[in-house]
């Protein structure tokens, strides 16, 4: 156990006795617990396997390549649809997780074998995000923009074209675009 890592398990409250019987199983299985993004986070040989986090309706274990799991027992979960290579088990309570222990270290069994033969997940290509109307006008009519956005890294390109596209009405996705716009040109991603 990693000191650092105690104030997350301390100020749980609703989700502290599950998240503390998570954080038994995931020891149990050899791993090394750090602290990430706030979150305890459990590596094998410095590569992330799987995250402890709280949610207000749910605690739930992540596994940072679940997309490349068997998933035999059907459990693991899509946090979005936008989600690729993550997946959660989600859990309500303690009971919950004391139920589902030997399931669970088979799946970090697997999450660890899966990071031993270094398999990766394939991502989508930032040409496979949908493009809204609004914003692709806008690279189309300011040329100074769409350098500035080819410009940027796949990640921060995704972060936008996702936010834009996310919008419902056209006069929406317009205001975000015109927002963001001073942004793209100095480089920044929606976040930075």
């Amino acid at each position: 156990m990693n000191p650092k890592a105690d104030f997350y398990f301390k100020e749980a409250n609703k989700w502290q006795k599950a998240i503390e019987e998570l954080r038994l199983i995931v020891l149990d299985c050899g791993l090394t617990e750090e602290l990430k993004w706030g979150s305890p986070c459990y590596t094998f040989k410095g590569d992330n396997i799987v995250l402890i986090h709280v949610f207000k309706e749910y605690c739930a274990l992540l596994f940072f390549k679940g997309a490349l799991l068997s998933d035999a027992g059907g459990i693991l979960v899509r946090q979005s649809e936008n989600t690729q290579a993550t997946r959660q088990v989600r859990f309500s309570n303690v009971l919950e997780v004391v139920a589902m222990k030997a399931t669970l270290k088979a799946y970090i069994q697997e999450a660890i074998e899966v990071e031993k033969a270094g398999l990766k997940v394939n991502f989508k290509k930032t040409t496979e995000f949908q493009m809204s109307p609004e914003f692709q006008c806008k690279l189309d009519q300011i040329p100074a923009l769409k350098v500035a956005f080819e410009a940027l890294t796949p990640g921060r390109q995704r972060g936008y074209l996702l936010h834009f596209s996310a919008a419902k009405q056209s006069k929406t996705r317009e205001s975000r675009v015109e927002k963001y716009m001073p942004q793209i040109l100095n480089g920044k991603g929606i976040d930075d």
